[in-house]
């Protein structure tokens, strides 16, 4: 008798230390992607994919983001908190030259304009 009661014991300490674990686990916080995600967007919206260099940023910060989803569903927190990182800089990185390149190409239509201009004025 005194057996079993020490079995039962130790399997509910047992069943209490899963348990705990259990919950220390499902406790951590979700990977937040939504920086990453909203980061991605905007790039796509400024017309990213339109300019070589700017593409080559979209489409690293997408794999990425896609890599750190992989990384926290395989409990690999840290791992996929500094990919995110890294997508977030990405998809930055992708508009700003997205917005360089506009800015560019406003400059030399001015530029053209000034020329254009200057020839009208000229006869």
């Amino acid at each position: 008798m005194r057996h079993i009661f020490k079995t039962a014991i130790m399997m509910f300490a047992m069943a209490a230390a899963t348990a705990a674990i259990a919950v220390g686990c499902a406790s951590s916080p979700p990977l937040r992607t939504e920086a990453s995600s909203s980061g991605i967007r905007a790039a796509e919206e400024v017309g990213a994919a339109k300019v070589p260099q700017a593409s080559l940023h979209l489409q690293l910060a997408k794999e990425e983001l896609e890599n750190a989803k992989r990384l926290a569903a395989n409990d690999e927190k840290e791992r996929a908190v500094s990919m995110l990182s890294r997508a977030e800089v990405d998809a930055e990185l992708a508009v700003a030259l997205s917005r360089e390149d506009a800015e560019r190409a406003e400059a030399q239509a001015a530029v053209d304009r000034a020329r254009q201009l200057r020839l009208e004025n000229k006869q």
